[in-house]
Order: structure tokens, then sequence, then C-alpha cells
């Protein structure tokens, strides 16, 4: 598998230790991660820490040409708030560990001229069935329901 990836799994996991919602990401740039982060909303009693956008604070200011050469690692696809900060910000490209357990606006990205990548990883289908069957309370309020 993607060492980077890898990563964005390790975040999820890490996530999911803590209590909260296991959905990881990581920010890559001329192959090397600067951004890492998984869902904090639980953790930090925040409305927008997903995965994706804890990464992109985490990453910190930066020039806009290094979002535009930038890769977005996350393991669930994602919601319309990170993809907004995925157009925002001009990220090309973002692979998808899966989108069995939820589709996002992956049709929106690609409408925008972003290259999709979907991984359907086993790993990270598991990981979210096993939560939102364990936690739909917590999941639903995840996504707005």
């Amino acid at each position: 598998m993607d060492a980077f990836m890898q990563a964005a799994i390790a975040e999820a996991q890490q996530g999911l230790a803590e209590g909260g919602i296991p959905i990881g990401s990581v920010l890559v740039h001329q192959g090397r991660i600067i951004g890492r982060g998984h869902n904090q909303r639980v953790q930090q009693g925040s409305a927008i820490r997903h995965g994706e956008m804890d990464a992109l604070e985490n990453a910190g200011r930066l020039p806009a040409q290094t979002y535009r050469e930038a890769v977005l690692y996350t393991t669930l696809s994602p919601c319309a708030m990170c993809s907004g900060a995925i157009l925002l910000y001009g990220i090309g490209r973002v692979v998808v560990g899966e989108n069995q357990t939820f589709m996002g606006e992956e049709k929106w990205l690609r409408g925008r001229g972003v290259q999709v990548e979907v991984f359907q990883d086993e790993s990270c289908v598991t990981l979210m069935r096993n939560f939102i069957a364990s936690q739909p309370q917590l999941w639903n309020e995840d996504i707005g329901e």
C-alpha cells in the first residue's frame, strides 16, 4: 500500500484510540508529508475539525503554489466542507481510501478539475463500517444528519 495512505490510516486509528471518529488525512508536497491530522470534532469539541481540515490546519499557512502542488490523502471520501477547502486552496489531486461507507463530493471535485483517485482500501472500509455500527449517533452528527 502507498506509504502516504498508510500515514492517513495511522491518523484515523489514532483518532479512534482518542475516542473520536476514525478519519485521517495527510497533505503531501514534493514527496514529503507537510501536514497530518485526524478528525478532532469529539476531542476538541469542534464543529469543523474533520480529518482533512485538521491536516490543513497542522500544515500551517503555506504559499498558494505549495497547495497547488500538493496531494491530499484521506481515508474517507471528503464531505462538502472539506471539498470546499480543497477547491479554495487549489489542491489538484486527492487520494481517497474508500467511498463505500460515505460518498462525499467527488463528483463536484472532479467537475472542478481535481484529480480524485479512490483506493477502496479494505482496512479503511472496515474501520468505518465498525465505527458506524458501534457509534451511529456520533457518525450522524459528524455528517450533519
